[in-house]
C-alpha cells in the first residue's frame, strides 16, 4: 500500500515539474491571432517552419522557408536583433522551433495561433 501512495506522490511531482517547465519556456514567446500577427508583416523575419511542397502550395506573402526537418541547421541564419515570426499548418511547429530560438538569445519570438490552417489573409503561391 505504501509503494503505491509514494508511486502517486512521485507521478504528481512529475507531472508539476513537466507543466512548470513547460510555462517557463514559452515566457517571452508571444502567441498571436491572425490580425496581430498581420499587423506588421513587412516589418519582420517571417518564417514557414512547413515542408517545401507545402510551402510552394500557398504561403504567407513574404515568407521564407525554413522547414522544421532542417531548422536546427538554418537558424543561424535569423537575426536577433529583428522580430521573428514563425507559422506552422497548425501551430505546434512553430512552439518547438520558438523554444529553440529562445534557447539561442532571440527576444521577440512571435507564432502565428493556429497556424495557416485558419488564415483567412492573402495567400501566395507558385500557381499564381
Amino acid at each position: 500500500m505504501e509503494s503505491w501512495i509514494i508511486a502517486l506522490i512521485i507521478l504528481a511531482v512529475v507531472i508539476v515539474v513537466l507543466v512548470i517547465n513547460a510555462f517557463l519556456s514559452m515566457r517571452g514567446v508571444n502567441m498571436l491571432s491572425e490580425t496581430e500577427f498581420n499587423q506588421d508583416l513587412r516589418k519582420v523575419q517571417l518564417i514557414d517552419l512547413r515542408e517545401k511542397a507545402q510551402f510552394e502550395h500557398g504561403h504567407i506573402l513574404g515568407a521564407r522557408n525554413m522547414p522544421i526537418s532542417t531548422f536546427q541547421m538554418k537558424k543561424g541564419g535569423i537575426r536577433k536583433d529583428k522580430a521573428v515570426y514563425l507559422y506552422d499548418q497548425n501551430g505546434r511547429t512553430a512552439l518547438r522551433a520558438a523554444r529553440m530560438l529562445k534557447k539561442d538569445g532571440h527576444k521577440d519570438i512571435n507564432v502565428l495561433k493556429q497556424g495557416i490552417a485558419k488564415w483567412t489573409g492573402k495567400i501566395k503561391s507558385k500557381n499564381r
